[in-house]
């Protein structure tokens, strides 16, 4: 598989997939017009990538704002990588997040709590460039 890149849009986020290194990277503000138009072709790109690849996984999110419905594809990429957590493919989570922003990280602990996989909420923020 290629590596895959998203520029990221007025209201889409940046998205870089390296599948040498396993490393998933989402970054930015996501409130796109249509979520499934963006995030559909994303999703799919992840499920043929976990299976055809026994590549460990990790999603580094850098997520500043999503809207609810870019929230909901979301948790179905954290789903499927649950998935092949559960299938024994080795997969892990970060999610950094600006500590001084209360409601997200509650949200995003929130979230943490759904999932068996490695999962690390860092407080920290890091720019995307920063990566």
């Amino acid at each position: 598989m290629t590596k895959l890149e998203i520029e990221a849009g007025n209201s889409s986020p940046s998205v870089r997939f390296d599948p040498e290194s396993g490393l998933l990277e989402i970054g930015g503000e996501s409130y796109p017009e249509n979520s499934k138009e963006f995030y559909r072709p994303l999703i799919g790109w992840i499920e043929e990538f976990l299976e055809a690849s026994s590549q460990p996984v990790t999603l580094r999110l850098t997520v500043t704002y999503m809207n609810t419905s870019s929230t909901k594809y979301m948790i179905d990429i954290l789903d499927r990588l649950e998935a092949a957590h559960d299938e024994g493919h080795a997969v892990a989570v970060e999610w950094h997040c600006d500590a001084e922003n209360g409601r997200a990280l509650d949200t995003i602990e929130e979230l943490k709590e759904d999932f068996e996989m490695p999962f690390e909420v860092i407080s920290e923020w890091r720019e995307p460039d920063e990566w």
